[in-house]
């Protein structure tokens, strides 16, 4: 598991100092050395990630299980905080690429990645292991400019908007183009070409306050506005959008998983949550999509899955949308982006099928063998700031008494994971299993309490050591301070 963040700069600048918590997102790969007995596991960190959140993940397993997994878990750390990627780090270490390459010990083997890069290839032809993954040469078919052709060329519907915008110029020609085509929009898109997760894109707002058409000339000023450093990646390309709306809105997705045969799967859909200051970055996702148009989902993925497979992509892709309805009006899905790479929606997806296995059925949902249907609620961004420095322990164990965790036998109850994110932000993921969306939703919405008592225990603990702490310091016999050297009573108050 080569878990390396290859990111443009704009996302870099928000997720650098999380990239340990991120990369530790793989840890719920562990759970699938259960279905798969002669399979070992190396994941590749730049941290290690604690023993205690190790044992929690086998001790979601039946115990005799657990046995038989343990040994075939094995971290390699290439330390380095400096935000470069994992694979680039790992590429400079041939000490940490052989003791990999004696753990492999000429067993089949392949790389699972985020991403794939010229570094990942590197490593891979190093290490003489396959990657799963899209070639890096094919990257660009991910871009947000080429991702409108390939979805022209499938015949699915994608919002008004232009591909291949470099400059302000650029920008305001487009906007102006589309407020002539919808005279009522309220806003539009700007999104860099190679961007991930939300973090490229900018919203333009086309009205005053009072909801009446801004006029060109503050539309203009709102574009003069746009950060100097998204301007500077802007020259690198990107596309402007018509701005999605309706009564009823959502961000669906769906899932596809191309063979390295070649054989396009639809593997999943989901409602993505989205979130940050501009409404467009990736928190989390519902699994699976609204049953209204989750087939359509299906048939979309297909075709765009089928057109990908041919030009020789492999490996985990979605496809984001932006469903809209108006009263008593259908849902209109648009396709916005194509993605090759494991996003966010493939942890919880690993964590449903490894405990849970089944498959996606012909209706969009998750089927056991027993014909019980299974649906999750997952996010990377439950926190609070006053929960940073929690010991991941005492949150598992808080989960754990709270009648949250997981449970075996109801097939039922919350995953945790990114737990090392706690120490950065006082901010960790789960993932909910229901067996209703309803009790999913609440099952995630249940943590958050739980966690505050445990923030709050500290606080009161801490509070409870420092007045013991004074108390016992005033009783020390004083013989007295020197000049200049305040008594202990008066450090006991300004303690």
């Amino acid at each position: 598991m080569l878990p390396s963040y290859n990111l443009g700069a704009s996302a870099l600048r928000h997720y650098a100092y999380r990239l340990p918590a991120l990369e530790h997102r793989f840890l719920v790969e562990i759970l699938q050395l259960a279905r798969v007995e002669a399979c070992t596991l190396v994941f590749v960190f730049s941290q290690a990630p604690d023993a205690e959140v190790i044992d929690y993940y086998l001790s979601l397993l039946p115990p005799e299980t657990s046995a038989r997994v343990r040994p075939r878990i094995y971290t390699v750390v290439v330390p380095g905080d400096s935000g470069r990627p994992l694979a680039a780090k790992l590429l400079d270490r041939p000490d940490l690429v052989d003791h990999i390459r004696g753990l492999i010990g000429g067993r089949p083997a392949f790389i699972e990645p985020w991403n794939v890069t010229v570094d990942e290839v590197a490593v891979a032809v190093r290490l003489q292991a396959p990657v799963n993954g899209t070639a890096p040469e094919l990257w660009p078919l991910g871009f947000k400019s080429a991702g409108r052709r390939l979805f022209a060329a499938a015949g699915i519907p994608t919002p008004s908007g232009t591909e291949g915008v470099r400059t302000a110029d650029d920008l305001r020609l487009a906007i102006a183009s589309l407020r002539t085509a919808h005279p009522g929009l309220a806003a539009a898109v700007v999104k860099l070409d190679n961007s991930t997760s939300g973090d490229g894109n900018q919203v333009i707002a086309l009205q005053d306050p009072a909801g009446s058409p801004a006029s060109p000339r503050t539309v203009a000023e709102r574009v003069a506005s746009l950060p100097d450093w998204y301007l500077a990646e802007l020259a690198l390309g990107g596309v402007v959008e018509a701005y999605i709306t309706g009564e009823d809105w959502s961000s669906p997705s769906v899932q596809i998983q191309i063979t390295p045969e070649g054989r396009s799967v639809v593997v999943a859909t989901h409602e993505q949550i989205l979130g940050g200051d501009n409404g467009q970055v990736y928190t989390g996702c519902r699994f699976p999509a609204s049953r209204d148009y989750a087939m359509q989902l299906t048939t979309y993925g297909q075709r765009v899955g089928r057109l990908l497979a041919g030009h020789q992509v492999r490996g985990m892709v979605s496809i984001d949308f932006a469903a809209a309805r108006d009263r008593g009006q259908p849902w209109r899905l648009y396709a916005l982006e194509v993605n090759l790479r494991r996003g966010g929606t493939t942890p919880p997806l690993v964590v449903l099928s490894s405990l849970l296995p089944g498959s996606y059925d012909a209706h969009g949902r998750w089927r056991l063998p027993d014909g019980s249907a299974r649906y999750y609620c997952a996010t990377d961004h439950l926190g609070d700031p006053r929960w940073t420095g929690l010991p991941p322990g005492q949150v598992i164990e808080g989960v754990r008494c709270a009648g949250l965790e997981f449970d075996r036998r109801t097939g039922t109850g919350v995953v945790l994971h990114m737990l090392s994110g706690i120490a950065i932000d006082g901010r960790f993921g789960l993932t909910a299993i229901g067996g209703s969306a309803h009790e999913a939703k609440h099952l995630c919405a249940a943590v958050r309490p739980v966690v505050d008592r445990l923030c709050a225990n500290r606080a009161a603990s801490t509070a409870a050591t420092r007045t013991l702490a004074k108390a016992e310091l005033l009783q020390v016999p004083r013989q007295g301070p020197g000049p200049g050297v305040a008594s202990r009573k008066e450090l006991a108050q300004s303690g």
